[in-house]
């Protein structure tokens, strides 16, 4: 796939998924913005990608948003694809679950991707306008979503919640977006390895168990749907949800 000339913006790329998706779209010839929450882990992340910057700070909060989408035109004079990668995730017994808690779910969950996706479209339809052609470059926009949203989780009522409400924003931007040739779909990984759930003991075994394909996905796995669904071979794919995960909600026994 080549992603030469484009430009791109993924959010939570310090490590993980995020990261291998920010470094496989410069091997593909792309130009990243990459973010994080931690100032270090952005910028460290960066510096091994090539034409990469780092735009650290909350990927909720409307102001790096605007930071990120301004740093892509800036720096690299457009901006082609967008990444609502970050988000968090608070387990919880569904009848003590606390409000603060639910809150700050939400707002990275939900107000991070809607408000990335909203600023990067106004940033493609902009462009597109100015280049005045009768075939507008449209643009990509991909949300994270999660297995739990297709099967219930122990503990993840509101997570779950979450991400099945990304799917159906995805599926909803299909009206306000198609006229703009920008598509909108999202990827729900199952049990991934990723820095944060090798450190969970017998994570990779248990899950190697329980999963049809024999073993939990790789970030790697994540990064090929991923840059498929933002290339050009898929344009006319738009509102989907393709889920990674070795076959797990086919059969979904609990971990």
């Amino acid at each position: 796939m080549d992603f030469e000339g484009k430009v791109a913006i993924i959010t939570g790329a310090g490590q993980g998924i995020g990261f291998e998706i920010a470094s496989r779209l410069s091997a593909e010839g792309a130009s990243v913005v990459l973010n994080d929450l931690d100032a270090a882990l952005a910028h460290q992340a960066a510096a091994r990608i090539p034409r990469a910057v780092s735009v650290p700070g909350d990927a909720a909060d409307t102001t790096t948003i605007e930071r990120l989408v301004h740093t892509a035109v800036d720096k690299f004079g457009r901006l082609d694809i967008a990444i609502a990668n970050a988000g968090i995730t608070l387990f919880g017994d569904f009848l003590t679950y606390p409000r603060e808690k639910f809150e700050a779910l939400t707002k990275v969950n939900l107000s991070g991707t809607f408000f990335l996706a909203q600023a990067a479209a106004r940033q493609m339809i902009r462009q597109n306008e100015a280049r005045r052609t009768e075939k507008p470059a449209g643009g990509s926009l991909l949300f994270m979503s999660s297995v739990t949203a297709h099967q219930a989780h122990k503990d993840l009522a509101a997570y779950g919640m979450s991400k099945a409400a990304i799917e159906m924003l995805a599926r909803t931007l299909v009206i306000d977006l198609s006229p703009y040739k920008i598509n909108v779909n999202s990827v729900a990984p199952g049990a991934t390895l990723t820095e944060r759930t090798l450190d969970m003991q017998g994570y990779a075994k248990r899950w190697s168990e329980i999963t049809p394909m024999g073993r939990p996905a790789t970030p790697q796995d994540i990064a090929d749907t991923v840059l498929f669904l933002v290339s050009d071979k898929a344009r006319q794919i738009t509102g989907q949800c393709i889920i990674v995960d070795g076959g797990w909600t086919s059969v979904s026994p609990s971990p």
